[in-house]
């Protein structure tokens, strides 16, 4: 038997699975990361974090599947954009990774934009220069941290991260450095313009790779790490949100699937990065070659969720431990009990900023609209229902560029709960379709290993050898109840855009 493991390095947490070739999962594994937010604007993590994760998951994953090692064909790793790690002449981080969520470089951000913004949609697919984008956060760190700046001898993203330790190598692809606005989607090479004006050399990033290409077998210190085989190839899977499409299936136009992780994102894939004539879309570069993907991303959806559950739901927690059963679990049993709409009460999910459709840096959370009557329940039922109103919304904006959508495929871990299924169906009023595994990062990252050591002839291939539907939830008659709800939110969400930002200005 040969086997296909999959890296998939999320916001808050890393997940390693195991599968064979016909898409049986054998095991996955998972492990949590606290993000030290020192301030409102800041998002950061120890580097070694995400490698300590890496290998304590692969060996437990080794150790409860059982399996001989040398069978492992291939590795795949695929993470999150945008987060920046900056590593000296040993490899070794020179700071805390600058996560995506983080905003500091504001500043550097409103130069860059005053310098390159006519042109940066065309170059790089994203539709406005914010603090996200790694080219913001290197100029940040030029002009505030002057001596790691001259110490930088890579300026590498996580997943680039991971197979530098997992081969010594340092590699990256279109994939994963799409969102760092130094990378140039049609011509699939580092923008040198933006270069020059952040300040670096094309020598302190990595090779550019095709997504999905071996970069080299496991080098013998991770192999010692890690309990894998010298034989185990490395593959560069791309980004999360690119590897997740694969994951659901989504590998042609008009396909479209929405990952409810820490963020929500919208993944359609196109072949011309230009489908969109408003230019206000986020075009990725695809891990499927020849292809693109509107990528429409929140940042904070799961995360809302799980901010409150650690904040208010100490008692479900616990029972969840005492119990064995997954505290989210718990929490949506609340949910069930209030009816659509909450009794009035709306949630705006932006915890760390607005993306899409509205781009608002300033943006923030809200709760609006309780009384004396409204429990627990009521706001988590909020938040499914708020992250269900900004997919709509979302929805909203693809179809207007022209790609019309007949059913929604859900993943992530958002798509464990039926009940909120049923809200995203109900409001965006289309056909929610899962999967039989919805860790389709880790599914999609399986695909393109065994693509790139010749099980699978092609990714579609593996696609059709490995995934498969688990449910279809139609709109019900509660539909209607989330017309009058969808409305006020979007009028909740436009009417406090201005306050949010008048906000920020003040300080």
């Amino acid at each position: 038997m040969t086997y296909l493991l999959g890296i998939d390095v999320g916001t808050t947490s890393l997940k390693a699975g195991l599968f064979t070739p016909e898409g049986d999962c054998l095991g996955i594994e998972r492990e949590e990361y606290m993000l030290d937010t020192p301030s409102v604007e800041r998002a950061q993590l120890d580097a070694h974090f995400y490698w300590h994760a890496c290998v304590r998951t692969i060996r437990k994953l080794i150790e409860t599947s059982g399996i001989n090692v040398a069978a492992i064909a291939a590795i795949s790793v695929s993470s999150q954009g945008e987060t920046l790690i900056a590593l000296d002449s040993h490899g070794e981080p020179l700071y805390p990774a600058i996560i995506w969520l983080d905003n500091r470089a504001g500043h550097q951000a409103q130069r860059l934009a005053m310098q390159f913004q006519e042109q940066v949609y065309e170059k790089t697919g994203v539709a406005e220069i914010i603090p996200t984008w790694p080219a913001c956060k290197i100029l940040w760190l030029k002009e505030n941290e002057p001596e790691v700046f001259a110490k930088t001898v890579k300026f590498v993203l996580v997943q680039d991260y991971l197979i530098y330790r997992l081969t010594g190598t340092f590699a990256s692809d279109g994939s994963i450095s799409c969102t760092t606005l130094y990378f140039d989607i049609v011509q699939n090479r580092w923008w040198d313009e933006m270069l020059d004006a952040i300040g670096i050399g094309v020598e302190q990033l990595p090779e550019i790779l095709r997504p999905g290409s071996v970069v080299a077998n496991i080098q013998k210190c991770a192999a010692e790490e890690t309990g894998l085989s010298l034989q185990t190839k490395v593959v560069n899977g791309g980004m999360d949100q690119a590897v997740g499409a694969i994951g659901a299936g989504n590998i042609h136009t008009g396909i479209i699937s929405e990952s409810t992780g820490s963020a929500l994102a919208i993944q359609v894939t196109v072949g011309d990065p230009t489908i969109d004539p408003h230019r206000s879309i986020p075009v990725y570069f695809h891990s499927l070659p020849g292809q693109y993907l509107l990528v429409p991303v929140c940042p904070t959806a799961g995360m809302s969720l799980k901010w409150f559950r650690d904040q208010f739901c100490q008692a479900e927690i616990q029972a969840g431990i005492a119990q064995n059963i997954d505290s989210y679990d718990l929490l949506t049993k609340l949910a069930e009990s209030i009816p659509p709409g909450s009794d009035g009460l709306i949630m705006l999910p932006h915890l760390m900023g607005a993306f899409s459709p509205q781009i608002n840096p300033a943006a923030r959370g809200s709760f609006t609209g309780f009384t004396l009557r409204h429990t627990r329940a009521h706001f988590i039922r909020a938040i499914l229902e708020g992250v269900a109103f900004m997919l709509m919304r979302n929805v909203e904006y693809v179809e207007q560029a022209g790609i019309p959508i007949q059913e929604i495929i859900s993943t992530g871990g958002g798509s464990r709960s039926r009940l909120w299924n049923q809200i995203k169906a109900n409001v965006c009023n289309k056909p929610v379709i899962t999967l039989q595994n919805e860790e389709t990062g880790l599914l999609g990252n399986a695909i393109l290993a065994g693509t790139a050591v010749n099980i699978f002839a092609s990714i579609p291939d593996g696609c059709a050898k490995m995934i498969s539907m688990q449910e279809r939830i139609d709109p019900n008659e509660e539909m209607q109840d989330y017309l009058v709800a969808y409305k006020n939110y979007c009028e909740l969400d436009e009417s406090l855009a201005g306050y949010f930002l008048n906000l920020a200005g003040k300080k």
